[in-house]
């Protein structure tokens, strides 16, 4: 009986030993998982087997690494070898904007500055003209107005209110529709630098005397008038650019410093024939002007190959940009 009962309590010491062994066990591990999970988790295997980089290894690359900061992109483009082609005063101002602009946001998402920085941007290098005021009377229209009126202020002398023109001798293309598409691209050009720009007429359905244009510009107060038109001759090799200005009166001497910077460039722009500047007091546009006036007569619709190139788009952007950087070097610009 003695025998059994301490059999028993053997057995229930065994049974509590193996439960706080139990225990303890459990509590081990309980521990040691509190501790890999504060310090990270334990690598695994694969990461293991792969030797850690000592700290004096040099990693390698596909580039050496920079030593230097990088050069600073140039505003203009680069030049192509072999090309010396001029570029228009549009396109120069535009490639500008552009250059200047990227330029910008290149320096403040790539070169460690805050975003907010004010980029170093000159918007003037774009609008060169700006405060300009520039009017373009294109000469003609579609039906003349054959009703007199005086040359000039308390003039007895009278001429026809406005005639339609001339006509090309090859493209049978009037003279009011020539000068009414020179007119429109220039308008743009100097409106894309900045210029103030007013045209007597947008459309050649219209019926504005000479008196009218001048008056028109008047009470504007523009800067510089451009009264656009094409010659005509009965010799058909006469050709070339020809600038005609007020001889006496207001202005007429300024009149003379504008088509001096005015003609050099459009010659110099098309290739024409320089026909000169004429001052005479027998244009009645330009004697009603109280502003600078130029009538600028961009060629002989009378001569075959003349006509053929005023009705050219390409000869027609030439002659824009001649009196773009006429106007420009005219206002010091």
């Amino acid at each position: 009986m003695e025998t059994n009962r301490r059999r028993a309590r053997r057995r229930r010491n065994q049974i509590i030993a193996g439960i706080v062994v139990l225990i303890l066990l459990v509590l081990i591990g309980l521990i040691i998982y509190f501790v890999n999970r504060g310090e990270g988790e334990s690598p695994s295997p694969a990461d293991a087997l792969t030797p850690s980089p000592s700290p004096q290894s040099t990693p390698v690359v596909d580039e050496p690494p920079m030593t230097e900061e990088p050069a600073q992109e140039s505003d203009q483009p680069a030049a192509t070898p072999g090309v010396t082609s001029t570029p228009t005063a549009d396109e120069i101002a535009k490639s500008i904007w552009t250059s200047n602009i990227q330029q910008a946001q290149e320096t403040s998402s790539g070169s460690g500055q805050s975003p907010t920085a004010e980029p170093t941007v000159e918007p003037t290098a774009e609008l060169r003209l700006s405060g300009v005021k520039i009017g373009i009377d294109p000469g003609h229209q579609q039906k003349a107005n054959s009703e007199k009126e005086p040359i000039a202020p308390d003039s007895s002398k009278t001429k026809a209110k406005v005639s339609s023109g001339t006509q090309g001798v090859k493209t049978r293309v009037p003279e009011y529709q020539v000068v009414l598409d020179v007119s429109l691209q220039l308008r743009d050009a100097l409106e894309a630098l900045g210029a103030e720009v007013y045209m007597t007429r947008e459309t050649n359905d219209v019926d504005i005397s000479n008196i009218e244009r001048a008056q028109m510009m008047n009470e504007l107060g523009v800067d510089l008038v451009l009264r656009i038109h094409c010659d005509g001759s009965e010799n058909r090799e006469v050709n070339g650019i020809g600038l005609f200005i007020r001889k006496t009166g207001t202005n007429a001497d300024e009149c003379l410093k504008a088509a001096e910077a005015l003609l050099p460039a459009m010659v110099e722009a098309t290739g024409a024939k320089k026909r000169g500047i004429t001052q005479n007091d027998t244009y009645t546009g330009l004697n009603w002007s109280e502003v600078p006036s130029i009538l600028v007569e961009m060629g002989y619709m009378s001569n075959p190959e003349e006509d053929v190139l005023l009705n050219d788009p390409e000869y027609q952007a030439k002659l824009v940009e001649g009196m773009v950087e006429g106007i420009a070097d005219y206002m010091g610009r």
